[in-house]
């Protein structure tokens, strides 16, 4: 091996990996010394006891609610092999928020490590495993989207802090894998080729190549890629003759007006629209535009309409499912899973939605416990809907209550209690049940429970209109939430129905001291959860240990 090997672009290796080590008595003594200086550097970036070495830091934002990471940097070294980083720093720079310098493509945690241990060590190592690796036991785990993912944040970054032997050498791997790739991720591939401009142009040109002879219609193009680049595969498309579904006059003036509408989120445009009789939902595969490219909230009034085949597959074969599993939006699987979308299906090249959904969720990310209070991965509540391992649960007794302030009452604790311990599943069945826009029930407890205690054998609560919608809409959520979240609802139910059991009907207590001890403790809860949501902002979730629960457990304790 010649010593030039671990800094120069001409004898990198076309693996991702370090090659095959010769024994160090064998190596000549100016190889072994750069391979010691190899290793101290590394040593100097990773070692907690060298940490005082550095000056200037990265800070990496973390996906989930997770705090942001910071990475301890040197400038000499960073400056020494980037011009990039030369010049911020000769500008003084010394904290950098990587979100801010890699703009265009998101680059995570694991990808700038990798890009680090290249500048320090001149080596490359192995893709880190869980990272690179999906859910399916079936994937090689080769081209599956965590793979190429990996591979596409360390190409955009490398390429940006212009480390042009790390660009060429992901280049060639990704050339490499291509074939294997799916083909709608050839398009984000396709599209940080060409943010990364001419270091990537092989790249480019074959991901072109591809995509010309692809299936892939020119409305999901123009979403994807800039105009120049649809252009140019719109022109070679014509040139050799290759038609698309454009051949047939799709989409025609008609179907592109609901495309509009929607991207307006103009339903009742929809509506009219469709009143008019010159397309359909399902002619104009609407609904799989929207579950591409639409808000959750705008597929789910779509649905609504019930104007539309949810199982209907478009051109290139693919369900409404299909297309949400590749998405990776939970809400909009939720709306289709309810509506009978079949989670059976198969797209045209045999795969299910949850097979698309494992194969484009990280191992690692799937394998991280859930916490409660911390939002869960979009991608791992994808694979938790679709494998629908649903258990019959009753519904809590307190929500069969006739007494209608009781039961508002209860479905209010219950489901902020659920937006505290679970906020991205409690977000997806409210979405699904419609939520927003319902008037929440802010009343006096104290002096609605006062009257209730006094009057509750005379005159039946009367309950505004507004809350009978919010009540509904309450409900529905606790139902998508035991259909679709039995591990959560088991939770809320342990604390809000097993220990507080006096919630299991007002109008079954006949003891006036048990009758003001119960509406005592739901005053109390009430209360701790408004504080609770003025105590913490809507960026930061509170612990399973806060306020409300407390209050909630000790009370309980006393009686």
């Amino acid at each position: 091996m010649e010593a030039s090997y671990l800094f120069a672009d001409s004898d990198l290796s076309s693996s991702v990996c370090d090659p095959p080590q010769p024994a160090a008595d064998r190596c000549p003594a100016d190889v072994v010394a750069l391979r010691r200086l190899s290793e101290h550097l590394g040593a100097l970036r990773l070692s907690p006891e060298l940490e005082f070495c550095s000056d200037a830091r990265f800070t990496v934002g973390s996906a989930g609610g997770e705090p942001p990471r910071e990475v301890r940097v040197h400038r000499c070294v960073l400056a020494s092999r980037s011009p990039f980083f030369r010049e911020r720093f000769a500008q003084g720079a010394t904290e950098l928020e990587l979100g801010d310098l890699v703009e265009g493509f998101e680059v995570g945690f694991e990808a700038l490590s990798a890009v680090l241990d290249y500048v320090y060590t001149g080596r490359v190592g192995p893709l880190p495993r869980g990272v690179c690796e999906c859910v399916d036991e079936d994937c090689d785990d080769v081209a599956c989207w965590p793979a190429v993912d990996f591979m596409l944040q360390v190409l955009f970054a490398s390429a940006t802090f212009q480390i042009s032997e790390l660009v060429s050498l992901f280049q060639r791997h990704l050339l490499d894998i291509l074939e294997k790739v799916a083909t709608d991720d050839m398009l984000v591939i396709l599209h940080v080729a060409n943010l990364c401009g001419k270091a990537c142009s092989k790249l480019l040109l074959k991901c072109i190549e591809i995509v010309v002879k692809s299936d892939i219609d020119n409305v999901t193009l123009e979403k994807t890629l800039t105009p120049d680049i649809v252009k140019q595969i719109m022109k070679s498309r014509l040139d050799a003759g290759l038609h698309g579904p454009e051949s047939i006059g799709f989409p025609d003036k008609n179907v592109k007006s609901i495309y509009r509408a929607l991207d307006s989120d103009d339903v009742e445009l929809v509506k009219l629209l469709l009143d008019e009789g010159h397309t359909s939902l399902d002619d104009a595969y609407a609904l799989h535009y929207a579950a591409a490219h639409c808000d959750s909230k705008i597929t789910a009034k779509l649905l609504d309409l019930e104007r539309a085949d949810v199982n209907r597959k478009n051109l290139r074969g693919y369900t409404v499912l299909h297309i949400a599993a590749v998405r990776k939006e939970p809400s909009i699987i939720v709306s289709l899973l309810t509506k009978g979308a079949r989670a059976s299906d198969l797209t045209s090249d045999g795969k299910k939605a949850i097979q698309i959904s494992k194969r484009r969720t990280r191992y690692i990310d799937y394998e991280k416990p859930n916490q409660q209070g911390k939002a869960s991965c979009n991608d791992k509540l994808c694979i938790e809907v679709l494998e629908q391992r649903r258990e019959e649960m009753s519904l809590p007794l307190a929500m069969m209550s006739g007494d209608l302030h009781q039961r508002l009452s209860y479905l209010e604790a219950r489901v902020t209690l659920a937006k505290i311990l679970f906020p991205k599943e409690a977000k997806v069945a409210m979405d699904n049940a419609h939520v927003d826009g319902t008037l929440e029930y802010t009343s006096n407890l104290s002096t609605s429970n006062q009257r209730m205690a006094v009057d509750s054998d005379r005159t039946p609560f009367e309950m505004k209109d507004e809350y009978i919608s919010r009540m509904r809409a309450l409900c529905r959520t606790v139902e998508v939430g035991m259909h679709f979240f039995p591990r959560c609802s088991k939770v809320l139910n342990k604390i809000v129905d097993d220990d507080l059991s006096e919630f299991t009907g007002l109008e079954h207590i006949t003891s006036e001291e048990r009758k003001r001890r119960y509406l005592e403790l739901q005053d109390e809860m009430m209360k701790a959860f408004s504080q609770d949501k003025e105590e913490f902002p809507k960026s930061v979730l509170p612990s399973p240990s806060s306020k409300s629960v407390r209050v909630v457990r000790a009370k309980v304790a006393k009686k």
